[in-house]
């Protein structure tokens, strides 16, 4: 049971970090932000406007808030890449994922 509440425990403060972080990119950047979250207009707006007792509730939520990018296999492969020259990689990885669709709350 011990292990159970610890993971719980993770998840809430990975969440926390996440919707600070996020709040934090919208608020100087929004477009920038919107993509480096991988959300649109609509998820942006909701994260954008939680009050500190909203996050906090979604951050306990139980369930990762956060959604990794590494269904992609070319995209993983670039982003884990140790080329020579990890700058291209990078800069690839980030074209790759310009192209996805972004995610919506809704």
């Amino acid at each position: 049971m011990r292990a159970t509440a610890q993971l719980s425990e993770e998840v809430r403060d990975l969440n926390l970090s996440y919707l600070m972080l996020a709040q934090r990119l919208l608020s100087e950047d929004r477009q920038a932000a919107m993509f480096r979250l991988g959300v649109g207009e609509d998820a942006a707006d909701v994260l954008a406007s939680l009050s500190p007792a909203q996050v906090l509730r979604m951050a306990s939520s139980g369930m990762l808030l956060c959604q990794m990018r590494f269904s992609d296999d070319m995209l993983l492969g670039l982003l884990s890449s140790h080329e020579r020259e990890p700058g291209i990689a990078s800069i690839h990885a980030a074209i790759v994922a310009a192209g996805r669709p972004v995610e919506n709350l809704a």
